[in-house]
C-alpha cells in the first residue's frame, strides 16, 4: 500500500494538487466496499495526477475519496450512508467507528502536511498559488443517455467561491482567458457548476489572502465516465494546456504579491 499522499517540493510559489486522483483503499476498507472498481473510478478524478506533474511542487493523494474525502469538512469526510455519495450503495455492512477513526488519521495528516507546505511557501515568496485539479461527471443519467446540458456544464469550471477577488481576481481572469486560448473551442467559465470545495475554504480560513486557490474542474470528456476508457490525446491536451498556461498565471500572480 502506497503512502496516503506524495508531496514533491520544488522551487517557486506554484503548487499543483490532485486531491481526488487516488484509487487506493486500505484492505479492511476494500473488503467492505459494495462498489466495483469502475463504480469508484466514476466518482474519482483519474489522471489528474498526470496533469499536476509539470509543477515543481505538487501534491498527489493516492487514497480514494471512498476511504476519506479530503475535499469535505472533517465531519463529512468519510462516506457512511448512500446520501453521502450520490446515493451509491457504499458498504456491505456499516463501517465500524474504529475504521472511520483510522481513515480520519489520513485526513488529519494531509492537512498537517498542507499547512506546513503552504506556510513555507508563503514565508519564502509572500504568497502561494495552488491549482486544485479535479474532473467532473456530465453523464449521470446513464451510459446511453444524453449528456447534461452544456449551458450548466462548461468544459472547464473555475471555482473561485473562496477566493479573495480584490487581490487575486486578475489570476482568475488570466486562467479563464489563457486556458481558452490554449484550448481553442473549449468552454471555460467561472462558478457555474462548482465554487470550490473544502480545501479552498480551509486555505482561505487558514491563510487569508496569502494563498490563491483556483479550484479547476474539467468535464470528463477526456474519459468515458461509465467504462473508464481513456482518450489519451484529450488527456494530454489538458496536461499541455495547463503547462502552457502556468507562466502567464505566475506572472499575474506575482504582480499581486
Amino acid at each position: 500500500m502506497r503512502q496516503f499522499a506524495t508531496v514533491s517540493v520544488g522551487n517557486g510559489p506554484l503548487v499543483t494538487l490532485a486531491l481526488h486522483a487516488g484509487h487506493d483503499l486500505r484492505p479492511e476498507i476494500a473488503e467492505r466496499t459494495a462498489l466495483s472498481d469502475v463504480e469508484r473510478l466514476r466518482e474519482e478524478d483519474p489522471y489528474t495526477a498526470e496533469w499536476a506533474a509539470f509543477a515543481p511542487t505538487r501534491v498527489v493523494v493516492h487514497r480514494s475519496r471512498f476511504e476519506v474525502d479530503c475535499n469535505r469538512p472533517r465531519e463529512r469526510a468519510v462516506y457512511r450512508v448512500p446520501s453521502d455519495a450520490w446515493d451509491l450503495p457504499l458498504w456491505r455492512e456499516p463501517l465500524p467507528d474504529a475504521l472511520v477513526k483510522e481513515s480520519l488519521l489520513g485526513y488529519d495528516g494531509f492537512y498537517r502536511e498542507m499547512r506546513e507546505l503552504l506556510t513555507g511557501i508563503v514565508a519564502r515568496h509572500g504568497a502561494a498559488l495552488v491549482l486544485d485539479l479535479h474532473a467532473y461527471n456530465h453523464r449521470r443519467d446513464g451510459a446511453d443517455a444524453p449528456p447534461a446540458s452544456q449551458a450548466e456544464n462548461p468544459d472547464v469550471n473555475l471555482g473561485t467561491g473562496h477566493l479573495d477577488r480584490e487581490r487575486w481576481g486578475g489570476v482568475a481572469e488570466t486562467f479563464v482567458t489563457g486556458l481558452a486560448s490554449a484550448m481553442p473551442g473549449v468552454d471555460v467559465r467561472e462558478n457555474v457548476k462548482f465554487r470550490g470545495g473544502h480545501f479552498a475554504h480551509w486555505c482561505a480560513q487558514t491563510f487569508g489572502n496569502r494563498v490563491c486557490v483556483l479550484a479547476i474542474e474539467f468535464k470528463k470528456t477526456y474519459i468515458d465516465e461509465w467504462s473508464g476508457e481513456l482518450d489519451s490525446a484529450a488527456c494530454a491536451r489538458i496536461a499541455g494546456a495547463l503547462e502552457q498556461l502556468a507562466p502567464r498565471l505566475l506572472d499575474t500572480f506575482m504582480d499581486a504579491v
